[in-house]
């Protein structure tokens, strides 16, 4: 059971969680046609507008309304290089439209409208910034009970800050995983994290990592020895097996997506073989998988 965890950590190792909060980013409106229109905001630009996505693609060309409501609609302004919009609201401020219409985005393959448990379920208990289209699922696991006991144990705590972007949905489609482009993310490494590794490290004591969020953070906020950086910046780093981690020794993760660059992280950090074990192992005894699914510990 997940609650083993507590046993596994010993005293004096280091816990990073993500503490990133899911925004209700996820807007639906109708196009003038009267057909819906989905807009999923990703982060805030300039001038008040937002980086957004949505469908469907010929609701969202330039000029182009989508009502959330007789008062209120989102206008796309520009169609970017990467595909995304540059959107902005008319009626009124982006808050605003969040507060009133905004629902939580829960991944695609949830076929269902967000529901109340899910204001619960899909938010960390230690979820405070908001600034994500998803959760950063291994979290989700943990009560705080479980971090009361981890503490009590010994076992230090920290957080950093990795808005989650839609890129975690993206399958991996290139044979060649040169040809995959990965989304940039932002990411917010607190000096107290800094502090906080480096004394255990020079304890002894080994850095666990809660999801793959936060092993990307870490490993792009380090330099080639390891030594962690505080500070705010953009992260699109790709890993893949035959990388060189320097920062994270253990790992907490769900059960991914196949052709996912969430699962190719966790075959890099494990070894393919033993991933794939893994993996056959939970189809066989029929674990969940994916965002509400069961976690694995990678030591």
């Amino acid at each position: 059971m997940f609650g083993d965890l507590v046993s596994l950590i010993p005293a004096g190792d280091l816990l990073v969680l993500n503490s990133t909060r899911v925004r209700h980013a996820r807007l639906i409106g109708t196009r003038p046609s009267g057909g819906e229109a989905e807009v999923l905001l990703i982060h805030p630009g300039a001038d008040d507008t937002w980086i957004a996505m949505g469908r469907p693609g010929s609701a969202m060309r330039p000029g182009k309304r989508i009502t959330l409501a007789p008062d209120v609609l989102v206008e796309t302004v520009e169609v970017l290089g990467d595909g995304n919009r540059m959107v902005r609201f008319v009626g009124a401020s982006a808050e605003e439209a969040i507060a009133r219409f905004g629902q939580l985005p829960l991944p695609p393959y949830i076929a269902r409208a967000p529901g109340a448990i899910d204001e619960d379920r899909y938010q960390t208990v230690y979820a405070r910034r908001e600034g994500s289209v998803a959760a950063p699922t291994a979290g989700l696991h943990f009560t705080s009970e479980l971090l009361d006991q981890l503490a009590k144990r010994g076992v230090r705590i920290a957080d950093l800050d990795l808005e989650v972007g839609p890129g975690t949905f993206k399958p991996v489609e290139s044979e060649d995983l040169r040809g995959h482009v990965m989304h940039a993310e932002r990411y917010d490494v607190p000096p107290a994290l800094v502090g906080a590794v480096a004394e255990t490290r020079a304890r002894g004591g080994r850095v666990w990592a809660v999801g793959t969020t936060v092993v990307r953070a870490l490993e792009s906020a380090a330099d080639e020895a390891g030594v962690l950086r505080a500070g705010i910046a953009e992260t699109a780093l790709f890993v893949t097996p035959g990388y060189r981690f320097r920062v994270v020794d253990h790992l907490v993760t769900n059960f991914h997506l196949p052709r996912s660059t969430l699962l190719m992280l966790v075959s890099a950090f494990a070894g393919y073989e033993q991933t794939m074990d893994a993996y056959r192992h939970a189809v066989a005894q029929r674990y969940r998988f994916y965002s509400y699914g069961d976690a694995m510990v990678v030591p």
